[in-house]
Formats: structure tokens, C-alpha cells, sequence
């Protein structure tokens, strides 16, 4: 027998992480759990149940009546849905945002990585604030592009000065996610315009993700970016229709950036996906137009659940709350040992699966200050107030 040949791998795609969340379901794979202690889960944040039955309804119409849903449709999107979206950004932020500003895309990530291949190549650069998100993370060491970190300090808040420091001509984007994922902090207004006045003065784009921006605490808008009227010059919108619907599985975002950029969109998604997921995006327009008392109700729900946190972390004896917000809690832990070893830890000592923060910023000594050892992050949208306190009780009762 001949020895078997294998077939070239792209480097690129090989020197990318493993997804986290891929990564920690193998920890519990061979973990048994008891009846009185069943895991609680804490390492992502999609919802768990379905869509509100109003809408399962709507898409079963659907399915059933609407042959264009089982059809190709426009690459950017049902022009209803896009519609909607213009009329709902400007109505929110107070800017002018026209249909042709917002293209429809299978889910937020696809959005990312539709608005970087807009962007930027093998070669160039992007600001990227650690802790990140770390699909971000892994879509830029995919494509070549290198990821410049913005390590952000104690209060878990990226600083615009450090930024401009680390701009060259190769940068070409600063990114930044409000509500937080892995932090759940809501940037301030300031902040966010202190970023975009940035960005206008080196010309390069402001990418702002904001998956999470209907569990954001404030009323009104989150920022007033979208108030200046050249806003499209620099500024490119990330959404997601997954969180507030609970759509997750048939995955619906949008972007929203120049009419010019989206040209230059519609090509990377007529590449990939040739159009949106219809019954999806069905979902998400009845969701705008009908739902809007229901996901109010989401939202009320989910800031409770964001004070319990904070309400309970006192109790725990040397780990402190660093950032909670959305859906996510963002904590550093008391023992020596860096937090991958105490994540897995948790899962076989107390039955808690948290995420590490190694999965969200470089080790110390790989560019990283220590922030990756550290610190956790909790996503508690899917845990209620009851679950909540049974976390803190077994936090409390850990030990290495």
C-alpha cells in the first residue's frame, strides 16, 4: 500500500482557532451530571427556545402559501425588510438612512465579514478592542488581514488615544461592539463619537456591531452618530435579527453603510449565499411590524436578569464583576491558575460552563496584559432568577 497523499490546506484557515463554542461542547462530552447538579450552561448566548408563536405561525403561512419563499430572492434582501430597517434606524437614532443603505444578510456574522472584504485584503489591518468578539477575531486571521489589538484596561473600555497611535496606512477599520460581547458594557455615546470623529480624521470606517441593541438599559438611541448627515462616509451599522427574535437558526442581520460600499456587498454575498434565508427574513419583518409589545417584554425580562448579576456577585468572596450588560457578564475569577484551566474545572467540580477569557484576548506574553488569565465571561440570557442564584451558590462553593 501507498502511503496516503494529503491535499494542500490553506495556512490561513489551519492557523485560525477552533471556535470557542465548538470548543468548550467537547468539555462536557464525557462529563456525566448528576440529577440534583445538571449543568448550567453560561457559554453562549442564543436564545434557547423558539420564536414566539405568532410568528411560527406566520412562517407556517408561509411554507405553505408564499412560493417566492422557497425561491431565490434579491442578494440584499426582501425590499420590504429593508425598508423596514431604514425606517426603524432612522426613526431610532434621528438620521436619514435610506433602503439602499441596508442590505439584508444570512445572519450578523456574514454581515462582519461582508463589510471587512469591503474593507480590506491580505496585507491590511484592523483595530480590534480585546476583549473581542472572537468570530471577529477569526474571520481576520482567515482572510490574511492582520488584527491589531486595542487591549482594553481595568474598566474594560477601548481608548480612542491608544487607537490613533496604532493607525498607519494600512489600517483601514476600528471596530467596535455595543452592548459588549464578552463584557456586556454599553459604550457611552461619547466614547462611540470620540471612535467615529477618529476614524473621519483618518479616513478609514468606524464598523460598530450592534447585535445586542435591543437590550440595551437606555431609552432613545444609542448613539447619535447616524445625526450626521456624511455619516455613510465613514460609518458601516452591523445588526441582528437572531437575538431579538429568536431567530438564530435561520440566521438574519443586516448592514448598514454607504450605497457605494453596498455594491461592492452585494458581490461578497451573491458569492456566498445568493440571498438571504426567506422564511427568515419573513420572520424578522412580521417581527418588526407586529412584535414590537413582545420584544419589549423580552427586554425587561433580560434586564432583570443583567441586575440579578449584579445584585448576587457581592456574595462571591474575590471574584469581581467587571462588566454585565445584554446578555453577558464579564468577570475576573480569584485562583492562580489561568481561567481555561478553571473553566474546565467548573464544569467537572460545579457543573458550570462558562467561557474563558483566553477565547477573548491574547495570552500575556502574546501581546496580551494579563486580561485573558484573568477573567470570564457568563452569558446568563438564558438562565432565570432562580438559576441565577443556584449559579452564585455553586460560584461560592468552588475551589482549584
Amino acid at each position: 500500500m501507498t502511503a496516503a497523499h494529503s491535499s494542500p490546506m490553506n495556512p490561513l484557515l489551519q492557523g485560525t482557532i477552533t471556535s470557542p463554542i465548538v470548543e468548550s461542547r467537547s468539555w462536557v462530552e464525557n462529563v456525566t451530571f448528576s440529577e440534583d447538579m445538571p449543568l448550567i450552561n453560561v457559554s453562549q448566548a442564543a436564545p434557547v427556545d423558539p420564536p414566539p408563536a405568532p410568528m411560527r405561525q406566520a412562517l407556517a403561512e408561509a411554507v405553505s402559501n408564499d412560493v417566492s419563499a422557497h425561491l431565490y430572492g434579491p442578494v440584499l434582501g426582501l425590499p420590504e425588510l429593508r425598508e423596514s430597517v431604514a425606517r426603524h434606524c432612522s426613526a431610532t437614532y434621528g438620521g436619514t438612512i435610506s433602503t439602499g443603505n441596508v442590505g439584508i444578510t444570512s445572519g450578523c456574522n456574514q454581515a462582519f465579514c461582508a463589510a471587512i472584504s469591503s474593507l480590506a485584503g491580505p496585507g491590511d489591518a484592523v483595530i480590534l478592542p480585546a476583549p473581542w468578539y472572537f468570530n471577529h477575531k477569526m474571520w481576520l486571521d482567515m482572510a490574511g488581514i492582520e488584527c491589531r489589538v486595542l487591549m482594553c484596561g481595568d474598566d474594560m473600555l477601548p481608548d480612542p488615544q491608544q487607537a490613533a497611535a496604532m493607525i498607519d496606512e494600512r489600517v483601514k477599520a476600528i471596530v467596535l461592539v455595543t452592548p459588549n460581547n464578552p463584557t456586556g458594557l454599553e459604550y457611552p455615546d461619547g466614547l462611540v463619537t470620540a471612535f467615529y470623529q477618529l476614524a473621519q480624521q483618518k479616513k478609514i470606517s468606524l464598523i460598530i456591531d450592534e447585535t445586542y441593541r435591543d437590550f440595551h438599559s437606555a431609552s432613545g438611541a444609542p448613539h447619535s452618530l447616524f445625526s450626521d448627515p456624511d455619516w455613510s462616509d465613514t460609518l458601516i451599522q452591523l445588526y441582528s435579527f437572531s437575538k431579538a427574535y429568536r431567530l438564530t437558526g435561520h440566521r438574519v442581520g443586516a448592514i448598514v453603510c454607504s450605497q457605494s460600499r453596498m455594491a461592492e456587498v452585494e458581490k461578497f454575498l451573491d458569492t456566498l449565499t445568493i440571498c438571504p434565508n426567506q422564511l427568515g427574513q419573513r420572520g424578522a419583518l412580521f417581527g418588526m411590524r407586529h412584535l414590537g409589545n413582545w420584544l419589549a417584554r423580552e427586554r425587561a425580562e433580560i434586564l432583570d436578569r443583567a441586575n440579578a448579576m449584579r445584585e448576587g456577585f457581592p456574595q462571591l468572596d474575590g471574584w469581581e464583576l467587571k462588566g454585565c450588560g445584554a446578555y453577558f457578564a464579564y468577570v475576573s475569577h480569584p485562583f492562580e491558575a489561568p481561567s481555561d484551566q478553571v473553566a474546565k474545572a467548573l464544569v467537572e467540580k460545579a457543573a458550570v460552563l462558562p467561557l474563558p477569557g483566553t477565547m477573548f484576548s491574547p495570552r500575556h506574553g502574546e501581546g496580551g496584559t494579563g486580561h485573558a488569565e484573568r477573567h470570564m465571561r457568563i452569558a446568563f440570557a438564558n438562565v432565570d432568577r432562580a438559576g441565577i442564584d443556584g449559579l452564585f451558590a455553586r460560584l461560592a462553593a468552588f475551589s482549584m
